[in-house]
């Protein structure tokens, strides 16, 4: 995202960074997901699936809090997959994985402890 914003400071960009790694594509997340931010993680799923990846990790290592609109932003994220079990989040942190229970949405999504077993696991 671009320095400079109003915002910067205030509250950090969703979006850290994407790569590519081989035939995946990392979406690196930070801070608080919900309702303020959910559009701009929303417009990245979004351009990153019409890659058509094999596989997409949702790295959530950086993720502080995240809210239904959030959750539901991933969800959208995962329906944009030809192949649904390509879409892998990887590293959420305690309150994210809470969520992610409480929720019911862990046995939907499948979840990796870290990148590195996103990017090896079995698709």
């Amino acid at each position: 995202m671009a320095g400079g914003d109003a915002l910067e400071g205030l509250q950090k960009a969703a979006v850290d960074g994407v790569e590519n790694v081989g035939d995946a594509i990392v979406v690196k997340l930070a801070g608080e997901l919900d309702l303020y931010n959910a559009h701009a993680v929303r417009q990245e799923l979004v351009r990153q699936t019409e890659r058509k990846p094999r596989r997409v990790v949702i790295d959530l290592r950086a993720v502080t809090f995240i809210d239904s609109t959030g959750l539901g932003v991933l969800i959208e994220g995962r329906s944009r997959m030809e192949d649904k079990d390509a879409f892998l989040l990887a590293a959420p942190g305690l309150e994210t994985r809470r969520a992610l229970e409480v929720s019911g949405l862990d046995r939907h999504f499948v979840v990796h402890e870290s990148v590195e077993a996103a990017l090896a696991a079995e698709i």
